[in-house]
This record gives C-alpha cells, structure tokens and sequence, in this order.
C-alpha cells in the first residue's frame, strides 16, 4: 500500500549535518513505494509564532506558511527527523510543528533522532513524543536513531554504513502498520 508521507525535518543552522539523515529516511520511504514531500524549515524561514496558520484568513498567510499546510493536509502520517540540542527538540522545529494543529490530526507519527555523538540524538525523542501526541498525530512505539550523522550518511542522504538500510526497514514497516490502521478508521471518520 502506498502512502503520503511528510518528512519534517527542523534544523536551520547554517552547518547542518541532520539533513543528510533527513534525506536517508526520505529515501528509504521512497524506495518502499510511498510520495514523500520533504519539509524543511530552512526552506520556509517561518517567523517565530504569533498566529497559527488556522488563525489566519487564508489569503493572508505567508506562502510559505500555505505550502507547508498543504503537505500536511495532503500527507498521511509524518516523520519528524529531530537533532538534540540540550537534550531537546531544535527550537526551529517546534516552531514549525506549532503553526499547525487540524493538519496532523488522526495521522500517526514516526520519531527519527540524530546526533553528531554516539548516541543519535535519543535523549530527545520523549519531548517530540509528548509534543507529537497533543498535537494530534501520535508516534508509533519504535524509534529510529542515527548516531554520528555526518560521518553516517553522504551529502545526498546515502548511508556510508550498510547497517542503517537494515535497521530502517523495521521502522518503516511498524510505521506502514499505523499509516494503514490510521488512514483506515480515518475513511470511516473521526470524532471530529
């Protein structure tokens, strides 16, 4: 069965390695069949939040603001690709999920972690966990953590250690089950 899928990748800093991580996991979704739409926020520049995208009248919003609203709505679940910093989410990131809440609704989430360290970004995944579960799109139990993110991976999101296409598969798979649950009760509604 094949899905939309959003990656929602929230690092801005100008010496980025996470999105060689981000573009692995793009990748490996496509290879198993599915449209992914990467959504990067570098790309969007969004401002800090004062009103959520649903806040505004709809030919007022900032384009950017209006492309991304339209990949979540489109999409079926989501991949949040987070760093650590401080133990947490990147604050970029949780800007970016934050102007949006209706588009994630009754779609499940899927938590991919990385760190420049050995432990790939794992002290993280509890915040995006909590902040994915208010927002309406719950993460699926497994996690997929990538340590040493700029030695791991190319610059085209290649892995350069052959043990990373193994161990995405049981992430994709466990994500494909919660896609076709979801998308399931969802064609039969919602409570809201």
């Amino acid at each position: 069965m094949q899905f939309n899928i959003a990656v929602i990748y929230g690092s801005v800093r100008s010496s980025r390695m996470g999105i060689r991580g981000a573009l692995f996991v793009q990748r490996s979704l496509e290879q198993k069949g599915h449209q992914v739409q990467l959504v990067d926020a570098a790309k969007y520049d969004l401002p800090l939040l004062d009103r959520m995208f649903k806040e505004y009248d709809s030919e007022q919003a900032p384009a950017g603001m209006k492309e991304i609203a339209g990949i979540l709505s489109w999409a079926d679940g989501f991949v949040i690709v987070s760093g650590e910093y401080n133990h947490s989410i990147p604050p970029a990131l949780k800007n970016l999920l934050d102007h949006y809440q209706a588009e994630y609704h009754f779609k499940p989430s899927a938590i991919a972690t990385y760190s420049a360290g050995p432990f790939g970004g794992v002290r993280t995944a509890p915040h995006v966990r909590a902040i994915t579960g208010e927002l309406g799109m719950p993460s699926i139990p497994t996690m997929f953590a990538m340590s040493a993110v700029g030695k791991s991976f190319d610059e085209n999101g290649k892995a350069l250690d052959p043990s990373y296409e193994k161990r995405i598969q049981r992430f994709i798979s466990e994500f494909e089950w919660y896609l076709a649950a979801f998308k399931s009760q969802r064609e039969l509604g919602t409570p809201y």
